[in-house]
């Protein structure tokens, strides 16, 4: 990671990731500032079709969708996924279609579509993507003489879990006009603030050989990062702790500015605490400390008591009936405007009352106090107007 990379707390690698059972399979991570990017290399449509789709009668499975293109409506609705099955097109039953059938339902359907779709759990071979192969197949007669999408990734067919027969890449129909690209795609986005990272296999002392875990605070995980060396893995460890611990003490030095000096935070994070209990099943379990004032504090995940929802940016307001309103904001910056807004707003009013009484108690007495903009606080028995001696 060279100078510049470095003052942007930038990083970028390939690694092995391991997911639950799977084989582990190549993967580029990209380390910004505030989260880790973990991508897998797809085939993706760049212009032309919304989406791209495979199987079909012909096949024995339902037509699937194997790629969403970018920043289309297929993409941008969130509500389509690869590995669907294309049950409906506009009410019309397309279960048994072909394939070539069901693409020109598509073309024929309108700029208004409605899918009926169902997500196949058993998911055939073609909508996974081999990494670093070339296609030997070549276009048969009755191609368009385009080269596909699935040749030039040298993705091969097996659609069915009966059938071991490979089919040719040039067996797909291509469209004019669509333009397919080898990119990168984001496969999990884990937000760094807060999150922890672990080369330990959870709840025990054994460490994983050059291999390590994020988990987002609200638990999402990279699954294992294999990386291809020692010096590689402590690389990119420190990368994330230094990303981690920035945006802890930039969260610590926004919470600071509601409290005391001696009531401030010091330092919070993850740690591992080791279980007293000989007989549990995890010797060790993760622990969120924080170091306020004299204290330290132990919770199980970050107090975010203040959240009503995983929104970040947000306020609340007392009305003068007393209710709680709470309001959301896009931005880290538009929530400081706010609050230099609700300072200044309070010092011009402040300002033009000038004096105000408020009814308190203090020592069983029924007192006033009157807080003066010119003289500053007056405190009085509210029975005889008698100022009370000493200092507030």
């Amino acid at each position: 990671m060279d100078f510049r990379a470095a003052c942007e707390e930038t990083k970028t690698g390939i690694c092995l990731l391991q997911d639950g059972n799977q084989e582990p399979f190549k993967v580029r991570l990209h380390l910004a500032k505030d989260i880790l990017m973990i991508q897998e290399q797809d085939v993706i449509c760049v212009s032309g079709e919304p989406f791209y789709s495979g199987g079909g009668a012909e096949h024995n499975i339902p037509v699937v969708i194997s790629k969403i293109s970018k920043e289309q409506r297929a993409e941008l609705s969130g509500l389509l996924f690869i590995g669907d099955a294309i049950l409906q097109i506009n009410g019309i039953n397309v279960r048994k279609c072909k394939h070539e059938e069901v693409v020109q339902v598509l073309r024929n359907a309108g700029e208004e579509v409605t899918l009926t779709v169902s997500f196949l759990k058993r998911a055939p071979a073609f909508l996974k993507l081999p990494l670093n192969e070339d296609c030997a197949c070549a276009p048969s007669d009755q191609s368009s003489g385009t080269s596909s999408p699935l040749c030039d990734s040298g993705l091969h067919l097996n659609y069915h879990p009966n059938n071991t027969d490979t089919l040719s890449c040039s067996s797909w129909p291509t469209s004019p006009g669509l333009r397919w690209e080898k990119r990168w795609c984001d496969l999990r986005l884990i937000p760094l603030l807060h999150s922890r990272f672990s080369q330990y296999v959870p709840g025990t002392d054994v460490s994983r050989q050059n291999a390590f875990q994020v988990i987002a605070v609200d638990g999402v995980c990279s699954g294992i990062i294999q990386c291809l060396s020692a010096e590689d893995c402590i690389d990119w460890l420190q990368a994330i702790a230094t990303n981690i611990s920035n945006l802890t003490k930039h969260n610590i030095k926004k919470i600071n500015r509601n409290f005391p000096v001696n009531q401030q935070i010091v330092y919070m994070g993850w740690c591992e605490a080791r279980e007293q209990d000989p007989l549990q099943d995890r010797a060790y379990s993760p622990t969120f400390l924080a170091l306020r004032g004299s204290c330290l504090y132990k919770f199980l995940a970050p107090p975010d008591s203040d959240l009503l929802d995983r929104r970040k940016h947000c306020f609340t307001v007392q009305s003068e009936s007393g209710e709680d309103l709470y309001f959301s904001v896009e931005l880290d910056s538009d929530l400081a405007q706010w609050e230099r807004a609700f300072q200044t707003a309070t010092f011009l009013e402040v300002e033009r009352i000038q004096c105000k009484t408020y009814a308190c108690v203090l020592e069983s007495h029924l007192m006033g106090l009157t807080i003066d903009f010119s003289t500053g606080f007056i405190c009085f028995d509210a029975a005889t107007k008698v100022m009370c001696s000493g200092q507030l």
